[in-house]
């Protein structure tokens, strides 16, 4: 369980910050900048929830996300050689496959009523799949730091987590086409329109 009674503690003032196993790194290490950035896909999505407050399907779709992310993140600021958490037991916190299988699931389900593309998006639309888009290309930016330091020597990433990761944009992206109208109000892109 987590507890929080302090949210100030003034060991991050030199620059540096704990990851799960107490082990201290800048704060522009790349491990911090994986989680981090998914962190701030969290907020996106959190902010995307007041334009789907009244959507009985997506709503409950991005809240789940939002609970999963914090265990993406859990599971990225323990890197696997440590072996031990700080869940029950020692416990390491890590994203699993079912997760994974849910996020399809949910792509399939939204991706049903919509109409096959003929063009690329452009991100808009309603407020909501504005919101979504810009949750979809942070998500990105996060994949692509979480690949780049699984490919560092001595660091390693989940490969749920990032398949995770990778699928999320994947739901971005179609639950953005699903915000507007089911595809109908998408901003398609209209290749050299303005030459």
């Amino acid at each position: 369980m987590v507890v929080l009674n302090r949210i100030y503690t003034r060991t991050g003032d030199d620059g540096t910050t704990a990851l799960g196993t107490g082990e201290r790194r800048k704060k522009y290490d790349l491990r911090i900048s994986a989680y981090g950035t998914l962190d701030e896909v969290n907020a996106v999505i959190g902010l995307t929830r007041r334009a789907t407050a009244g959507d009985t399907l997506l709503d409950p779709m991005l809240a789940r996300i939002q609970n999963d992310l914090f265990d993406v993140e859990a599971d990225l600021c323990m890197p696997q050689a440590a072996g031990v958490g700080k869940g029950p037991g020692g416990a390491r916190l890590n994203v699993t496959d079912a997760q994974v299988d849910w996020l399809e699931q949910q792509i399939d389900h939204l991706n049903a009523d919509l109409a096959p593309l003929r063009s690329f998006v452009l991100p808009g639309g309603s407020p909501a799949a504005a919101h979504l888009h810009l949750a979809r290309t942070v998500c990105r930016r996060a994949e692509r730091l979480m690949v780049e330091l699984k490919d560092q020597p001595g660091e390693d990433v989940t490969p749920a987590a990032l398949k995770y990761v990778n699928r999320l944009s994947d739901f971005l992206f179609v639950a953005s086409r699903y915000a507007n109208d089911k595809g109908e109000t998408d901003v398609l892109w209209k290749p050299g329109q303005n030459r």
